[in-house]
């Protein structure tokens, strides 16, 4: 069975040689990830180019998401290098402090709103929790705290509150220039960071139509104060990410894990695509193979659901990204061996005769030993529902569009194919989207296979007809139409 969980892996030096993205490709790379904190726009478009050139070579369609850098709220820099806080010392974030000018004592910081958003008694994180502040006092320009936890602290660390609360937009200038960037390239996803509700998804969105772009939104989920608006996040988002860096932090890290569990279950069941990131495999930026810890991290994702599973530093820094890939692969595809039978929404209404008819073909395939599902469709939304179900059955997502080939790569046990039925008789249709399974190998005589379409071919939205056929026969084996 072909692997049902998508990987998404961030490009980077590391990745830049053919033959390292080949092999990438090869090991079963399905969404690539350009991360705008870094590089230029002119290295992230050739990425782009090289993947769009390279990924015919191996048959595969590759999804393209843009991730925005957002509001990095940050400390300055220091004089003279480094230095050391230890428990107990006093340090002060001084916002008329020059970003160069740092001491042992103070630092300047990127955001001089945070005056405002702390008070005595909060928490501050620095370097992704690595030092703990605990503030004192607030004037209008100084944020006078005392060490709990301390370490070697250099330029440019990041800042979180405890408990969430920094009012910084989610998106930047930087982040709309980026945005039409996104456009330009025809990005297929653009990953919106430290959403705090479902208009900073809206206006995104708005941005990137503005700008031409089509592309899905994708919130990521880092903030605490976002977990109190999941569900409206959710609702207007495409996809959802799992952002454990900075949530962790915010959060703490012993609710984190809960909290994943919390974000995929909830995604599935307002049926949106959930992303799981940061750390998959971070051993794996230096060694060849992964921990155990995170072996076992990799699979509990899977278990619980999640769409994707996505690398950062692994590929675009680190030694390995193909190797990365390939063990990836290995322990989502054991993990899915193992994977529950879905309940999903036995007890609710259907809103559309397309979601009716995704979510009847799902139950069907469920319990009449099909072998493949064949949907025919325009914009994706049809698959999108299948793949809310849990399942071991491998989702076709057959469409003529080669924008909703490249969307449905995050979409879990969905797999695109080029497959074109305007002008096409619609009673022939069916026979050919046999021949098409078999020349994939997907099915063999004898097999069942659902298809679902439209009696109206090519026409967004009109899927409204489930057939069942058995291969190797030339007439209906069974209709629901």
């Amino acid at each position: 069975m072909p692997r049902r969980t998508k990987i998404v892996a961030t490009l980077g030096p590391s990745t830049d040689d053919d033959a390292v993205l080949d092999a990438m490709l090869a090991a079963g790379l399905d969404v690539v990830r350009l991360n705008l904190s870094h590089d230029t726009h002119d290295r992230h478009r050739a990425r782009a180019e090289q993947v769009r050139r390279r990924a015919p070579a191996f048959g595969r369609e590759v999804g393209i998401l843009i991730d925005l850098q957002g509001p990095k709220i940050r400390i300055g820099r220091f004089r003279d290098g480094p230095i050391t806080l230890a428990p107990g010392d006093t340090f002060t974030i001084d916002v008329l402090c020059p970003q160069d000018a740092g001491d042992q004592t103070r630092v300047g910081t990127t955001y001089p709103e945070l005056i405002k958003d702390v008070t005595p008694g909060d928490t501050l994180l620095l370097d992704d929790g690595a030092v703990e502040l605990m503030v004192d006092s607030v004037s209008l320009t100084e944020i006078r705290c005392q060490v709990v936890n301390g370490t070697k602290l250099s330029n440019n660390k990041g800042i979180n509150k405890k408990g969430g609360g920094l009012s910084a937009p989610a998106l930047t200038e930087k982040d709309k220039a980026d945005i039409i960037f996104a456009a330009a390239i025809g990005a297929d996803y653009l990953a919106v960071s430290f959403v705090r509700s479902a208009d900073d998804v809206d206006l995104a969105r708005e941005c990137l139509r503005d700008a031409g772009g089509h592309g899905g939104i994708v919130a990521k989920i880092e903030r605490a104060e976002a977990l109190a608006e999941l569900d409206a996040i959710i609702h207007a988002s495409d996809a959802v990410m799992v952002a454990r860096g900075d949530l962790g932090v915010e959060i703490g890290d012993a609710k984190l894990p809960a909290v994943q569990k919390r974000l995929i279950s909830r995604a599935r069941e307002l049926n949106c695509v959930v992303i799981t990131a940061t750390q998959m495999m971070q051993s794996m930026i230096e060694n060849p193979i992964p921990t155990r810890a995170e072996v076992f991290d990799v699979a509990n994702a899977v278990l619980d659901g999640t769409d994707a599973v996505m690398l950062s530093a692994e590929s675009s820094v680190g030694h390995y990204p193909a190797l990365v890939v390939e063990a990836l692969d290995r322990v989502c595809l054991e993990a899915e061996k193992h994977a529950a039978r879905s309940h999903h929404r036995l007890d609710s209404y259907f809103g559309r005769v397309d979601e009716g008819i995704a979510m009847a073909a799902m139950y069907t395939a469920n319990h009449l030993g099909v072998k493949a599902i064949a949907a025919l469709t325009e914009s994706g939304s049809t698959v999108k529902w299948m793949s809310r179900i849990s399942s071991g059955i491998p989702i076709y997502a057959m469409s003529r569009v080669e924008a909703t080939r490249s969307k449905v790569t995050l979409y879990r046990g969905v797999y695109p194919v080029g497959f074109d039925v305007t002008g096409k008789d619609i009673h022939d249709v069916n026979m050919e989207v046999i021949e098409e399974l078999l020349r994939h190998g997907t099915v063999v005589q004898g097999d069942l296979v659902i298809i679902t379409k439209g009696d109206r071919n090519g026409v967004e939205g009109q899927t409204n007809i489930m057939k069942i056929m058995r291969v190797g026969e030339h007439r209906l084996h069974l209709t629901s139409d």
